[in-house]
This record gives C-alpha cells, sequence and structure tokens, in this order.
C-alpha cells in the first residue's frame, strides 16, 4: 500500500515587504491641507514683501501681525473643539466684549494685574457654562443658546460701560504692552497665544478628551452607546470656550489698554471662518488646531497687507468671503470622493 507523502510546508511565512526608506513615505503622512494653508501664507507674505517691502518685512510689523492674531487665535482655538463636537458658538464675541468690559470697571482695578486677569477668566468661564448648560441639559439648539448669550452679554456690557472707554490704570496691565517686555524679542501676548495653541493641539489629538470630542462630533447617538457622557462632554467644551474667551479678553486689554462694550466685535465670525479654512467640519467629527492657527494668520496678514496698502476694508472683507467659499466647496469635494 503506497503511503502519501504530503509536500515540506514552508514554515518561514510570506516574506516581509522592503522597507521603504524614511524619506519616501514623508509625502504620505504629510497633511496636504496644513501644506496648502502654508503655500497661501507664504504667498501672502511674498505678495506684502513686493508691494511694501520696506513696511510689511519690518521686525515691528511682523510683531503687530502676530500680536493682532493672538486675540482672535486664542478664541479660533476653543471654537475648533465646539465645532469639533457637532457645535456652534456665536456668543464668543460678547462674552470676550463682557469680560474685558467686567474686569476693567474701577472696583475690579483695585485688586491689580491679579483681579483684571480673574476677573476676566471667571467671566468668560461663567458665560461658557451658561451656554453649556443650555445646550447639554437644556437640550437647545447650539445656535440658539449661543445667539441669546451674544445678545445677553453685549447688552451687560453696554450697561457696565453706559458707552464709555474703560482706561486701564493698572502699571503691571500697561507694562505688558510695552517693548521692554519682550521676551527675545516675542511680544507677551503672542507667547500666551503659542501656548494656548500647543496645549489645544495636546489636548484635542493626544487626550482622552479630544477623542471624546471628536466621537461627539462624528456620531452623538454612536458616542452615547460606546459609554460617553455626550451631554457633560458638551458642557466640557462650552466651558473650554468660555475660558480661551476671558484669555482672550485679558490679552485684549493689554493690547488696548481699556474695556469698551464693542470689544470683540464680529470675533465670532472671524473665528469660524478661521477655522473652516483650517479644515475642521462645520458637520463636526474634524477638527484640526494647527490649520485654525495658519487659517488666523491668513486673515490676519490679509488684513495687513489691505491696510499698508491703503485699500478700502470692504474689498478686504470681499476677498475674505471668497476664501471662505473655496475652503467650504474643496470640504465638500474632499468628502465626497472620500
Amino acid at each position: 500500500m503506497t503511503q502519501h507523502v504530503s509536500p515540506p510546508r514552508d514554515t518561514a511565512g510570506p516574506t516581509p515587504p522592503a522597507r521603504l526608506p524614511v524619506w519616501r513615505g514623508l509625502p504620505a503622512r504629510a497633511d496636504l491641507r496644513t501644506l496648502s494653508l502654508l503655500g497661501v501664507l507664504a504667498a501672502l507674505v511674498v505678495i506684502g514683501g513686493v508691494t511694501k517691502p520696506d513696511e510689511f518685512l519690518d521686525t515691528r510689523n511682523l510683531q503687530l501681525v502676530l500680536t493682532q492674531a493672538s486675540v482672535i487665535g486664542v478664541v479660533t482655538v476653543g471654537m475648533t473643539f465646539v465645532i469639533t463636537s457637532g457645535g456652534i458658538d456665536l456668543s464668543v464675541g460678547a462674552i470676550v466684549a463682557l469680560a474685558s468690559v467686567w474686569a476693567t470697571t474701577v472696583a475690579t482695578q483695585e485688586f491689580g494685574f491679579a483681579g483684571i486677569l480673574f476677573t476676566a477668566v471667571a467671566v468668560g468661564l461663567g458665560c461658557g457654562l451658561v451656554n453649556g448648560l443650555l445646550v447639554a441639559y437644556g437640550g437647545m439648539v447650539p445656535f440658539i443658546a449661543t445667539l441669546a448669550m451674544l445678545a445677553s452679554a453685549r447688552g451687560l456690557a453696554l450697561q457696565i460701560t453706559d458707552g464709555k472707554t474703560q482706561i486701564v490704570t493698572v502699571d503691571g496691565i500697561l507694562n505688558l504692552g510695552e517693548r521692554d517686555s519682550y521676551v527675545l524679542g516675542v511680544p507677551p501676548l503672542v507667547l500666551v497665544f503659542a501656548i494656548v495653541t500647543i496645549l489645544g493641539w495636546l489636548l484635542l489629538n493626544r487626550t482622552t478628551f479630544g477623542r471624546r470630542t471628536v466621537a461627539v462630533g462624528g456620531n452623538a447617538e454612536a458616542a452615547r452607546l460606546a459609554g460617553i457622557d455626550v451631554r457633560r462632554q458638551r458642557l466640557y467644551l462650552y466651558l473650554l470656550s468660555g475660558l480661551c474667551c476671558g484669555i482672550a479678553a485679558f490679552l485684549l486689554i493689554v493690547l488696548s489698554g481699556s474695556g469698551q462694550n464693542t470689544n470683540g466685535n464680529l470675533y465670532e465670525l472671524d473665528a469660524i471662518a478661521a477655522a473652516i479654512i483650517g479644515g475642521t467640519l462645520l458637520s463636526g467629527g474634524r477638527g484640526t488646531v494647527t490649520g485654525s492657527v495658519l487659517g488666523v494668520l491668513i486673515f490676519t496678514t490679509i488684513t495687513n497687507i489691505f491696510a499698508l496698502n491703503n485699500l478700502q476694508s470692504d474689498v478686504q472683507q470681499i476677498a475674505k468671503g471668497a476664501i471662505i467659499v473655496a475652503a467650504v466647496l474643496v470640504q465638500r469635494r474632499t468628502a465626497s470622493t472620500t
């Protein structure tokens, strides 16, 4: 009887693919959207350098651009988290105004630097808490809840100031705006903006909080079934947005040396626009702090170039609108092809 002998098995397994050089994988890992935003920003720098080389490329002007971007940039970091979760916050500009005027009242200034800083942050957190409670536990649509806060905060800011500008008399605040306080040529406001940006990036990309934020924005019901407390997460996000508004209000006080009820005008639109062109989806589920910050820098650079070339503000607004439309169309095209 013939015994069947099976062929020997290859126990070595499949041959692993050859490893590619590290540099070959860099283009695949690079964020094309971030690279494109950097390209736009570089193009704007070239345009500014060509049209007004002596003024635009001057160190003081570049410091001014970064300083002006700092205030709205901090607000945009908080807005990025809210939009990533599928929400919206239309009250950020009004909260900045309320926090700035509340922190610059005569009674508050008697407590000095610490009193102004604490009041600005506390007012921002308080407004964020109200927004979060209305949206998360009150069941209100974020658009309506934050719109109500916008009207209320603006009205309260006007009532506190009676339409007048409140001048800051605390030396510690005023000294922060002087060139003597710069660190290696970098204004303190820019350093604060950089710290907030780094912390925001780490929070969104390297923590459970960030993953929960993306999950809630992608599919709130699926996130709830996965064990995420969606209501509490949304409350935390509006608290974070309010905190950013309080910090921005303090930076604005340092920058202007005063508190006005008109502060933060249209900040909500600028923050939303910067987040959108940066790659954050309005429908939620995807957000990028890096892209949002680049969006802020792009808009601030455009404003600076227009101002140096004595161009009218209406043309500037048209340019911003065109950029926003182009960014949204790119988002839709990207979403339809994935």
